[in-house]
């Protein structure tokens, strides 16, 4: 189980468009890692929309990347289908999912981490309200910088 100010666990994976990310390229800068159940169902849906509404004021103060295990193509078309502008990231052994606790029965568990630029866990959120968890993200870095 991971603590807030515990060091981020390293992560490799492909987005919807076949780009790699990992946590390593984003030294230096908030990262909001989001983990969610599955693509295109509605509280997923609503919490990513969320962080598209807010994404020009969010990308200004941290790096989104929202993790499931869909495959990439999966993420592709829910990508396209709601103009979501940030990474979503193909976990489907589930290791990124595995190495942060958001593993659940079936599905990953709605769980976010507000990773500081130092690559420390900043604060954890596993109590998410989809319709608002964006706002709240926003003002906690706020706090933050």
């Amino acid at each position: 189980m991971l603590h807030v100010g515990d060091s981020a666990p390293a992560f490799t994976a492909p987005d919807q468009s076949g780009k790699i990310h990992s946590l390593q390229e984003y030294a230096g800068r908030f990262v909001l890692l989001y983990f969610y159940p599955k693509d295109d169902t509605p509280g997923c849906t609503t919490e990513a929309c969320g962080f598209r509404d807010h994404f020009d004021e969010l990308s200004k103060k941290a790096v989104i990347l929202g993790v499931s295990k869909d495959d990439a193509e999966s993420h592709a078309r829910f990508a396209e289908k709601y103009d979501l502008p940030f990474p979503l990231l193909a976990d489907p052994d589930k290791a990124i999912i595995a190495a942060y606790g958001a593993d659940g029965v079936i599905y990953p568990k709605r769980v976010s981490f507000l990773i500081a630029p130092d690559g420390t866990i900043k604060k954890i959120y596993d109590k998410v309200a989809c319709e608002e968890h964006a706002e709240e993200v926003l003002r906690d870095i706020a706090t933050f910088v």
